[in-house]
Formats: structure tokens, C-alpha cells, sequence
């Protein structure tokens, strides 16, 4: 039988999501609790990889199993073996032909951005701190210009391994509630490092150090070595995954600010 899941996590005790030697990743804690669960060896595949301190609301995962459970013990058998900082939301039964990473159809980050003049004590570890003033119209205008399918070469990291790095943009939106920017971005996949190099650029123009069609011209260069900064992972975080309807894979509800 196939399994999907539904995984939340606090990435900043994780060096990222995939398993490495030596390390602590979230994949590596998730397959031991659910191996316990199961009775047997298990390997998940996900949605999207996230980095080192990067946040999961909505991750998706799919893995295969010949033990018979409900979707309750997957839950709570999984969240009794699981770390604190580690949470299975939901569990249900797929076809065979569901994938997690190849299903998907759109993927939702949200990069936040506290901007005061203090930094925070308290959320240290989930927002990006920016102590000038920023400007959220000259970040939204900004942001048009990466709307739709575009070459984002620019916009990935230098080590980005993807066969193409042409992604489409559907939704790239810049809002501000009191101290909190949130950008958050729907695509139909991801680079390496682009929503978090996204935002250094977007920061960058809210600043006023650069006007808002650089957004445009870095997107035209189609090399990284000429883009922005690469904001910092502590406010990144993975927000959900659509599939088909035909899953009928529950939906992970849009928390204004998850801290």
C-alpha cells in the first residue's frame, strides 16, 4: 500500500530535509519513526527538499508499506517516535501512481521578514530580521516582473542542479502586517536557493538601494553571478503542495504568520 503524509517541522536543528551522513535531516527522523510504525524498513520520497534552518508547514511525503495500519496509527504512532520539532499532520491511503515530487502541480513557500529596529529574541530562528525600513509597494512592484515562465538562472544558486532552469511563477505576493513582511510565492517547481534569492533581491529594492525594475534585469542576465544577495533560511517556509483533486489529499490552511 502507498502512503501519503502530511509533515510540519521547525527546520533549525535539521542540516535540511535529505539525509546525509553524520548529520541531523528531517527525512532521516521521519523514516525511523515510521519503520518503527510499520514494523519493517521505510523510505520516503517528498514534495520539495528544503535547506538547513528552513521550516516545513506542508510537506508531502509518499512511502510504500505491506504492514496493515489506519490512518490513525500512522498519525500517532509516527508522532510518538517523531521529535518535538517534528509532526505528522495527516496520513492517507494513495494509488500506486501517486508520487509526491512528480505529482505535484504547485508548490507555496512563504519567506518573513521582521522589520523593526530591534532584533527578536523570541522568533530568532523563524523570520529573516531587516532593521531598515522597507518599502512592501516598491517589493510588489518588483515582484510583477517575475510573474509567469521565465529562465531563472539568476534567481538559483550557483551549485543548482536542475536539467532546466525554466519555472513558471503564478502568484508572487508582498504584504505587511504591522512589523511582518511575508512574501509568498506559488510556482509549478523550484530551483535551488530561488525563493530565498527571490527575496535578498525584493529586499534589496524595498530598501531603496535598488529600483524596483532590477528585479527585471537580474531575471535578463540569466547568471547567478550578477543577481542579488541570497537572503538567510531562517524565514523560509515550505507552506503546502497541490495535486490533483482526485487525491483528495487534505489542504494546508494559509496561517498569516506561523510562529
Amino acid at each position: 500500500m502507498r502512503i501519503a503524509l502530511g509533515v510540519e517541522y521547525d527546520g533549525t536543528e535539521f542540516c535540511g530535509w535529505q539525509i546525509q551522513s553524520g548529520v541531523r535531516t528531517v527525512q532521516q527522523c521521519l523514516e525511523e519513526a515510521l519503520s518503527r510504525v510499520a514494523n519493517h524498513p521505510v523510505q520516503v520520497v517528498c514534495a520539495g527538499r528544503t535547506d538547513t534552518g528552513v521550516h516545513g508547514l506542508g510537506q508531502v511525503v509518499h512511502f510504500d508499506s505491506e504492514a496493515v495500519r489506519n490512518e490513525r496509527a500512522w498519525v500517532l504512532g509516527g508522532n510518538a517516535n517523531l521529535p518535538n520539532d517534528i509532526t505528522v499532520r495527516w496520513a492517507r491511503p494513495v494509488p500506486d501512481g501517486f508520487h509526491a515530487r512528480f505529482g505535484a502541480q504547485r508548490r507555496h513557500y512563504r519567506y518573513l521578514i521582521l522589520n523593526r529596529d530591534t532584533r527578536p529574541a523570541v522568533g530568532r530562528n523563524r523570520f529573516c530580521w531587516i532593521h531598515q525600513r522597507l518599502e512592501v509597494a516598491r517589493m510588489q512592484t518588483a515582484a510583477r516582473y517575475l510573474l509567469g515562465e521565465h529562465d531563472f538562472s539568476s534567481y538559483r544558486a550557483v551549485a543548482c542542479q536542475a536539467k532546466s532552469p525554466v519555472r513558471t511563477v503564478h502568484r508572487l505576493d508582498v504584504a505587511r502586517e504591522e512589523d511582518l513582511i511575508a512574501i509568498d510565492i506559488v510556482a509549478n517547481a523550484f530551483l535551488h536557493h530561488m525563493v530565498r534569492n527571490i527575496a535578498g533581491v525584493l529586499i534589496t529594492i524595498g530598501s531603496g538601494e535598488q529600483e524596483p525594475h532590477w528585479a527585471d534585469e537580474v531575471l535578463n542576465y540569466c547568471d547567478r553571478t550578477l543577481g542579488g544577495v541570497t537572503a538567510p533560511p531562517q524565514g523560509l517556509y515550505f507552506v503546502g503542495v497541490e495535486y490533483s483533486p482526485d487525491f483528495e489529499l487534505p489542504v494546508t490552511r494559509d496561517p498569516r504568520s506561523p510562529c
